[in-house]
Formats: C-alpha cells, structure tokens, sequence
C-alpha cells in the first residue's frame, strides 16, 4: 500500500526558481496538477480504507448495497462430457448517493512570488492539499463509523502485546467464521492510539529493526497481517478494523471544463490568473461521495483504553 503521511511532507523540492520562471509555471496547468499528485497521492486515508472506484452519472452514483460474496449453490460433480449446473448471480438492494463538489481557491500575489519566490506556492498547495484532505477523509471516515456497527469488546486495556494480538485475532476470525467470505486486513487508529500500539510492537520486536523500521521509514506497518494506519481524522479513539476488499468505495466525478487538470484521485486543479489584481487564484476541487456497500465488511473493538 502507498505510504500515507499526514501532515505532508516536503515533497515540493526546494529549487531556486527566478520570478518569471514562477509564473510560467503558474500558467501550465499540467505542472500545478503534477505538483498536487505528488501531495494528493500519499495522503488520502478514505482512498486506502474504501478502495472501490465508482463511477459518477449526472451527479448521482448507483451501487448495491451488501453483494453476497458467495453463490446460493456449491460446486458439483462433472461427469466426462457433461453439462456444468447454473447458479443465479446474487446482487444487493440498489442505492444511490449524490456526489458534491467540494473545493477552495487560495490566492497568490505577484508581490509575494517576487518576495517569497517559490516558497509561497509550496505552501499554498500543501495548505489547500492538507485542508481536502481533512474534509474527505472526515466525510468518508464518519461515513464508515455510522455504516460499521459490528462491535467487539476487548478482552483487557491495550496495554501489553498480548492484548492487542488476542483482540486482533479475535475479530479477524469473527469476521471469517460470518460465513460471508469477508477477511480484515487494515486497521486504522488515531495518532495517540497508533503510537501507544507501536510502541508496545517495538518493545515486543514485532516491528523490523533499523532501515525497515515503519518508525524510521515512515511506511505504513504490516503486523499481524494486518496493515495500520493512522488518521487524526478518525472519530473515534476506537480501533476500526475494515476488509478494505469489500468495505466499499469512493464516486468520484471529472466535471472537467476549461483550464482544469487532473490531478489524482479525483482532485481537478487550475490556475486563474486575475490581471485586476496582479494575483492567481490556485483551486483545488474534488467531485465525489464516501459510499460503504458492505457495512459487515468491517469490526470495532471498544473498551481497549487506547
């Protein structure tokens, strides 16, 4: 999975750009869009937790909700030269959810590029990055807290290791035994949490040492078979354990139109360039919706103290 770091880091660079090579670059949308993938791309939790992509009509997305993954009937025995049974394919209820246009422009002068020089674009695309960021994943996390409501409670306070693997465990083979072909494979703690876990991993050496530490490296941690991340945008201190095959997906929309650029992700971006002012107008734009179609898809442990 891509490592997801919230704040961004400095991935902008930090190259000496002359004031006019600044405005150039300011008039290529191609080179704004790549500059926002190279931020977009580590950053979204909604994007890892519900990895189906769906496509968006006319402002609307139509989906099922909690598609069997199983077949009503079992496979049978073939004689030489006989004919194969049929089973009807299952689908869920349709839904539907309306998709909205989210986005903010953030204003850059011709005083403060020849001032700042290429400083002040970094920060404005981390800062116009960090805040869509904040909003989706808010959105689709509160989308998958009111939709996930399969609790498990915690054996003891995550306090020790041992702990932690008996709970983890424990609702891994919940989720297994449902009888639904469902397999939890990602775990997502607030930023207190994490770091409580995580050290409790590395006093055990459940985490590799030195240059593949996750703690070092940055990278998202495999442990117990399971990938964790972290999101200060979570709503609860609870661990939320998810089948990220099944949980469900985001609709996104490309409206497109003039001067627009795809980023990543669904994210549009433009430059607009306002003469009345001697300023640019930098957007960012996302046209989409949080959809969870297999609520059963995912387990929270409570009263783990964490």
């Amino acid at each position: 999975m891509t490592s997801l770091t919230y704040p961004v880091p400095a991935l902008l660079g930090t190259e000496d750009l002359s004031a006019e090579q600044i405005h150039q670059l300011l008039g290529s949308q191609a080179a704004i869009a790549r500059r926002v993938r190279t931020l977009a791309a580590q950053k979204f939790i909604s994007d890892a937790l519900l990895t189906g992509r769906y496509r968006s009509v006319g402002g609307a997305v139509l989906y099922e909700n909690g598609d069997p993954v199983f077949s009503d009937d079992d496979p049978e025995s073939i004689a030489p030269g006989g004919e194969y049974p049929r089973s009807q394919t299952n689908v869920g209820d349709l839904s539907a959810a309306r998709v909205d246009k989210w986005g903010r422009d953030t204003p850059i002068t011709d005083e403060s590029i020849k001032r700042r020089g290429i400083d002040v674009l970094n920060k404005s695309l981390v800062q116009v990055v960090n805040r869509m960021v904040k909003f989706v994943d808010s959105a689709a996390l509160g989308v998958i807290a009111s939709k996930v409501t399969s609790t498990l409670a915690a054996s003891a306070a995550w306090t020790s290791v041992d702990a932690i693997v008996l709970d983890i465990e424990l609702a891994k083979a919940a989720a297994e035994e449902d009888g639904e072909g469902r397999s939890l494979d990602t775990i997502v703690l607030t930023p207190t949490a994490y770091a409580k876990v995580m050290s409790q991993f590395l006093k055990a050496g459940l985490l590799p040492r030195e240059a593949a530490n996750p703690l070092i490296t940055g990278a998202w941690p495999t442990v117990l078979d399971m990938t964790w991340l972290r999101s200060p945008n979570v709503p609860t201190a609870a661990p939320l354990l998810v089948d990220t095959a099944e949980l469900g997906g985001m609709a996104d929309e490309d409206l497109g139109g003039p001067g627009y650029s795809k980023a990543f992700a669904g994210i549009e971006t433009k430059s607009i360039r306002k003469e009345e002012t001697d300023s640019y107008l930098l957007r960012a734009r996302r046209v989409t919706v949080p959809v969870v179609t297999d609520p059963g898809a995912g387990r929270v442990i409570t009263g783990t103290g964490l």
